[in-house]
């Protein structure tokens, strides 16, 4: 089996995967973090594609303290959709050096979340890294990477974290105009993507009047979806009717409705029940994921039509 490079349908950056008949679905990062015990940076000493890869710790950023070297050898979330005889497999080709979420299971192995999650390698001095999904992945400073992933990391097993460089970060790049994804704001953009993604997973407060500009970029549905998780921050009525905006618009694309509805749903909207239903009445069932390539083992990912988004968020209040 052969490393492939591929630009996937939603993906905004190139990421690195094997071809597998076997499948899964692909877990997003906030549950990856959570049931990871450390986060580290390692060299990847050796790795056989149906037993494991070895690694050697050049240290622990945050959870449990590992040192020396260990064999990771198993996954903590794989749950498979489809499998071959030849299995879930690792590959870790080209690969130097990379940033794990590591579990030790209770067979006292060492595992990732899956083949193709619960790391983020480096590359040209940047980390190919992972705040949302892998499918959908951004090019980041080793220094921002480590302190925002730390941050992230620390909030979601209760650790303290350097909220001053955090806020800081996150209102120098949603002070500026959202960026597209050509090459001369290619960086403000990975920039902006992170800022989001950290006011998600550490629900930052102070930041709605920066995040609705990214809400409302409809040439860029990558703003669109990273602002509709950030707005998971702000439980107000005016957030509720920004939301049912983007949901209601059928000139919307169906995968930021979901984000939206999901968002939604976090509040528990009982009072916009009747809204909800009429939306419904009109809304897409067609088809929704990431895209990408059929060959991908995460082809097997779960994303609801908007209708089923819809339904299941109405079937709760």
């Amino acid at each position: 089996m052969k490393r492939l490079r591929l630009i996937l349908f939603l993906s905004f950056t190139i990421i690195s995967i094997t071809t597998f008949a076997t499948t899964w679905d692909e877990p997003w990062k906030d549950k990856v973090i959570k049931e990871a015990d450390s986060f580290i940076l390692a060299k990847i000493k050796s790795f056989d594609r149906d037993h494991g890869v070895t690694i050697e710790i050049i240290k622990t950023l945050a959870g449990k303290d590992l040192k020396g070297n260990i064999e990771i050898t198993d996954f903590y979330l794989l749950q498979l959709k489809s499998s071959s005889g030849q299995g879930a497999q690792f590959d870790f080709t080209g690969i130097k050096e990379s940033y794990f979420f590591i579990k030790k299971n209770e067979k006292g192995n060492y595992c990732i979340a899956t083949p193709t999650t619960g790391f983020d390698y480096v590359e040209g001095g940047k980390v190919n890294a992972t705040y949302r999904h892998s499918y959908h992945q951004a090019l980041v400073p080793i220094d921002i990477y480590e302190k925002t992933m730390s941050a992230i990391f620390n909030n979601y097993h209760n650790q303290s974290y350097d909220k001053k460089f955090i806020n800081d970060y996150v209102k120098e790049f949603l002070s500026r105009k959202p960026a597209g994804i050509d090459s001369s704001e290619l960086e403000t953009f990975f920039g902006q993507h992170v800022a989001l993604e950290c006011i998600y997973h550490l629900r930052l407060k102070g930041f709605y009047q920066y995040i609705i500009p990214y809400l409302n970029d409809t040439s860029n549905l990558h703003n669109q979806v990273s602002a509709a998780r950030a707005l998971i921050a702000y439980n107000t009525s005016g957030c509720k009717q920004e939301l049912l905006k983007v949901i209601s618009d059928t000139t919307r694309g169906n995968f930021v409705q979901v984000i939206c509805i999901w968002t939604l749903t976090a509040f528990n909207p009982k009072e916009l029940k009747e809204k909800l239903i009429k939306i419904k009445e009109t809304a897409s069932g067609e088809p929704n994921g990431f895209g990408g390539d059929v060959m991908d083992p995460r082809v097997g990912t779960y994303f609801p039509t908007v209708k089923e988004a819809l339904e299941k968020l109405i079937d709760t209040l």
